[in-house]
């Protein structure tokens, strides 16, 4: 036997290793809802979406019902800057007006998730494993209402009202067109844009992580994946924490250790472990199979916060 041949075989025996120690863990997600927050600027290049697409097709044929909710941020930057129209930002979320709601909805709704409803179909091509794109405003699909924020002013101390525009919070998820799509005999897996309409019938634009944890919640997920561009939370010391608890949580935001666009996404697993997930899990989604080695190996791949 030729050494090519030799180290073909090894790693086919090595991969039929790999998949006979998976079975516990396909066991514990068969038929189970795994909600996926899908951004950050892998989004723009094509290998890492074709890679997500597979996985998500690999999670799918192996009996998990995944739910891909995305954003867009780095689009919408980019054809706003074509249009000559500059973003500003207030704690993480963009302050936005009427034009660029018209943007952002184009680039959401159109572009972005009609892309990886795409990517989903033609990377299941072969076993019929279909992407659907889908928005907030699909079959009322995300209620929302305006968001409030306000700022201290560092003189005078008080506080103000900052008018974000048309940017929105969830305050209803109808799971009905979801949960019959995850149902059907057909292999269907929703992809959920971060579009919102208020009870007035005003579109807004909704924090994608924020609808990842309303989704997950109102689907009883039992886990939900935030793909970063990070390895997970790390701790005072730098170091990468395995696992953590929602006082745990709290604690790292309260002393200052969790920083930055770590805040928000800490506080969205926060809220979807109250509203019914099982446990959340921050991870990097540059790494390629994050998701498989997070959910069907016995390390994971990130930071998972849950309960107690």
């Amino acid at each position: 036997m030729q050494e090519s041949e030799r180290q073909s075989e090894e790693r086919g025996w090595a991969t039929a290793k790999t998949l006979a120690e998976a079975l516990p863990y396909i066991q514990v997600y068969d038929r189970e809802t795994v909600v996926i927050k899908y951004g950050g600027h892998a989004m723009g290049e094509s290998a890492v979406a074709k890679q997500f697409a597979a996985d998500v097709v690999l999670l799918k044929l192996m009996g998990v019902n995944p739910v891909v909710v995305h954003g867009g941020g780095p689009q919408i930057s980019a054809m706003l800057d074509k249009a000559g129209v500059k973003s500003s930002f207030v704690d993480g979320l963009r302050v936005t007006d009427a034009d660029t709601m018209q943007v952002a909805e184009m680039v959401l709704s159109g572009a972005v998730n009609k892309e990886i409803a795409a990517w989903i179909s033609l990377a299941g091509k072969e076993a019929d494993v279909r992407g659907v794109g889908l928005s907030g405003k699909d079959a009322g699909l995300l209620t929302v209402e305006k968001t409030r924020r306000t700022k201290r002013d560092p003189d005078s101390m008080i506080e103000h009202e900052v008018d974000l525009g048309f940017v929105g919070e969830p305050t209803k998820v109808d799971t009905k067109l979801v949960q019959r799509l995850l149902e059907s005999d057909a292999d269907w897996v929703p992809v959920i844009a971060p579009i919102g309409v208020s009870e007035e019938g005003q579109t807004f634009n909704v924090n994608a992580d924020t609808v990842a944890g309303a989704v997950a919640g109102a689907l009883n997920a039992k886990r939900m994946l935030l793909l970063t561009d990070v390895p997970g939370v790390k701790d005072a010391n730098g170091e990468l924490i395995r696992q953590m608890t929602l006082s745990e949580a709290q604690a790292l935001i309260d002393t200052g250790v969790a920083t930055g666009g770590m805040i928000p996404k800490l506080e969205t697993a926060m809220a979807a472990v109250r509203a019914g997930v099982e446990a959340v899990v921050i991870l990097d989604g540059r790494r390629p199979h994050a998701m498989l080695v997070e959910l069907f190996t016995e390390h994971g791949a990130g930071t998972l916060v849950k309960a107690s």
